[in-house]
């Protein structure tokens, strides 16, 4: 069984600089590493509708692999020192990053899907980096020890769960401040418990007017969290765009209140989520639901109200 607890950081003035300068250097690596994969791309391929035939071909240049760019990580710190402070496995996995990435827009998932290109990241959609290995007795007290940072003080609202090992952390630079992410193992098969009243049965739909309603006739209605907060996002949005100087202190702390804004309504949906959830797990044993596809339905609404709207139905 695999699962993964979030724990709020309380680090130094200092551990904080440092961390925001791993960041920024992982960062740095990411997009380089993400080059080297593009130009060896494009100088291999050729459109059929505008192949040269004139010209010689040019020999093909050699595909960056993933062990060969971790061994290049070392060339890396030859020539840029500042990257000796970065713990080696966090340079590590920014490759594998790059490698997974990269691998899903040529040849797709396990599904065989593909996603689109890969984006060199600015700072603002670069906010994480991970310790692939973690030791078992990492979190003493308070305290979690990460390699070349030390002991950072994090906020243990919950223990871990007994039998569960720590197998990855992810530190991840959210607007109100670090927070760390916890992949946790466990080997064992839980037990599931044989005693489930039937009668306690219950059926939910899922709608686009209301969030819930169900077989007993209980309806649930949508919070809309975004549409009561929606003048103070005009507000901040507002007084974003007035700064336009890219890179100021003062544009920085505008965007910084209106990425907390947006974080506030996202924390707002999901403790609404937690609450109905665990409301219906404690007055029934067995919940059915339909898995409809909302993503369709809504685009389905869209594409009919624009209809009616061509055919003069609605102004």
């Amino acid at each position: 069984m695999k699962t993964a607890y979030q724990y709020r950081l309380r680090p130094t003035k200092n551990q904080s600089a440092q961390m925001e300068t791993w960041l920024e250097l992982c960062r740095r690596q990411y997009n380089y590493r993400l080059w080297e994969r593009f130009n060896w791309w494009d100088s291999n391929r050729c459109p059929i509708n505008a192949c040269p035939l004139v010209t010689s071909i040019a020999p093909l240049a050699d595909q960056p692999e993933y062990y060969g760019q971790k061994r290049d990580l070392v060339q890396t710190k030859v020539k840029y020192p500042e990257y000796k402070e970065v713990y080696s496995d966090v340079l590590q996995d920014v490759v594998g990053r790059v490698k997974k990435t990269f691998e899903r827009f040529i040849k797709g998932d396990s599904s065989g899907k593909r996603s689109g290109k890969p984006r060199y990241k600015p700072s603002s959609r670069y906010r994480s980096f991970t310790y692939p290995r973690m030791k078992v007795n990492c979190i003493v007290g308070k305290y979690i020890n990460l390699p070349k940072i030390g002991g950072v003080k994090l906020i243990l609202h919950r223990p871990i769960p007994d039998g569960f090992v720590i197998k990855t952390c992810t530190l991840v630079h959210k607007p109100d401040g670090w927070y760390v992410m916890l992949s946790l193992s466990d080997k064992t098969v839980p037990t599931v418990s044989p005693d489930i009243n039937m009668e306690k049965t219950v059926g939910i739909d899922v709608g686009l007017k209301d969030f819930l309603v169900t077989s007993e006739g209980v309806v649930v209605p949508i919070p809309r969290f975004a549409r009561r907060s929606e003048k103070r996002r005009k507000l901040l949005n507002k007084s974003l765009s007035r700064k336009r100087q890219k890179g100021t202190r003062r544009r920085q702390k505008a965007g910084k209140k209106l990425s907390k804004h947006y974080q506030k309504v996202a924390r707002q949906r999901k403790d609404f989520h937690f609450k109905v959830a665990g409301q219906l797990l404690k007055q029934y044993d067995v919940i059915a639901y339909e898995a409809l596809n909302i993503k369709g339905l809504c685009q389905n609404e869209v594409e009919q109200v624009d209809s009616r709207r061509r055919m003069g139905r609605i102004h």
